[in-house]
């Protein structure tokens, strides 16, 4: 019979790969979807609507799908991401095929869906390793975004030809290709990920022996008002909302900085990509350092990072110079990002992990929209400089709130035996 830890490595793998076949299939999908929607559309103007749809239908499925998997367990709440992600798929190459927008857009509000239940993949990770492995759990997850960039965009010429021989619209093949590998993953998550990572978290929680720093609190279904009486919870929840503002602001808006100092569509994604290694790239080493130094002082770390690159990030406008910024926000938001889950999973127990950590998915999703759009506004009245500075303050919280709260005493759940 295999041990918890073995079960919890098999868990792990099975769910980064599944991270990174999901990863590719939406890049596969939404690097192409705003130039779909304009040719349906008509206008520049819906050049922001798949993104902004992809957001709302994250928003609104987090809380949901993170209250099912409470109730019936990660795989079979995971199961239904995958579902929707073909049916959304499936939905939008027909619609290009039918020279259809309203059902394009269906699809990819769908699509969007899709995002809300399988980002909550890294917190099943999260659930089925001990405390002492689970950043690096998380961090294996996320690490799958990587794969899933290299991947995704490599597919994309490939299956556009294929639809074209098929005598199909090209644009239609990369969507049909997502759908295939949403329904691949599917039954590869309902063959491997057994047991349900929840019954690994109980059987986890079981085990647990509070700390001298913990008091023991009963394991009940707690209103979200008790829940944030735990300093971790907070913690956790400033670091994961901040670190998303922060970083959405300035991401968002540095490419069209770049192009008011005249940089080309190259020397644009030479950035971005600086970006995404910082994002995604290091994650296996920064869940080595949160379970090795802690979750507190990875989100101070991050905090700090994230800081000195909205200070830096304006102060010239070279490729070079603001690659590295743009990889320093990435990797000050990864610290935080790991670091964050990590400890929102430690604050909560067993079965209310999934409706609270799809809450605060929800909030990360609408603050991502709300970046997006407000930042734009800033921006388009102030410029890079104001929006970038002005990121410093949202940067700088998660530490204040660390070092407000760390030293208070942390409730701890004994779990029922199940």
């Amino acid at each position: 019979m295999r041990t918890l830890e073995q079960q919890s490595r098999k868990i792990t793998l099975t769910l980064l790969a599944g991270q990174s076949l999901f990863s590719a299939a939406m890049i596969i999908a939404f690097t192409i979807a705003s130039i779909i929607a304009v040719e349906l559309g008509g206008s520049a103007g819906w050049t922001g609507v798949p993104s902004t749809l992809v957001v709302a239908g994250a928003a609104l499925m987090a809380y949901p799908i993170g209250k099912f998997m409470d109730s019936v367990g990660r795989r079979k709440g995971l199961s239904v991401g995958y579902i929707l992600g073909i049916a959304g798929s499936l939905v939008a190459g027909q619609a290009v095929i039918l020279q259809s927008l309203p059902l394009f857009l269906a699809g990819v509000f769908l699509l969007g869906m899709t995002k809300g239940v399988l980002d909550q993949g890294r917190y099943a990770a999260a659930e089925a390793s001990p405390e002492h492995k689970r950043a690096q759990a998380i961090s294996w997850v996320v690490l799958g975004g990587t794969a899933g960039s290299i991947l995704g965009p490599s597919l994309i010429q490939s299956t556009s030809q294929m639809a074209v021989r098929m005598n199909l619209p090209e644009l239609s093949g990369p969507w049909f290709a997502a759908a295939l590998i949403f329904g691949v993953i599917l039954v590869f998550i309902n063959l491997l990920l057994r047991p349900d990572p929840k019954e690994l978290a109980r059987q986890l929680a079981q085990d647990k022996t509070p700390t001298e720093h913990e008091h023991v609190s009963p394991a009940t279904n707690r209103p979200y008002r008790q829940i944030l009486a735990d300093p971790r919870a907070k913690i956790a929840t400033v670091a994961l909302v901040c670190g998303q503002l922060a970083m959405v602001v300035v991401m968002t808006m540095t490419p069209v900085h770049m192009h008011q100092h005249n940089h080309g569509l190259g020397a644009i994604s030479l950035v971005i990509m600086g970006h995404t290694l910082g994002m995604f790239g290091l994650s296996f080493v920064t869940g080595w350092l949160v379970d090795r130094f802690g979750r507190n002082a990875l989100i101070a770390a991050g905090s700090i990072i994230l800081v000195l690159a909205c200070l830096t990030a304006p102060l010239n406008a070279s490729v070079v110079w603001l690659a590295v910024c743009l990889f320093l926000l990435g990797l000050g938001w990864n610290f935080c990002f790991v670091a964050g889950s990590a400890l929102l999973s430690d604050g909560l127990h067993v079965e209310e992990r999934g409706r609270v950590q799809g809450l605060t998915d929800t909030m990360i999703n609408v603050i991502s929209g709300v970046g997006s759009i407000g930042g734009g506004l800033i921006f388009a009245a102030t410029g890079y400089l104001v929006i970038s500075w002005l990121s410093i303050l949202v940067s700088v919280t998660p530490l204040a709130v660390v070092l407000l709260l760390q030293n208070r005493p942390q409730p701890v759940a004994i779990e029922p035996v199940r």
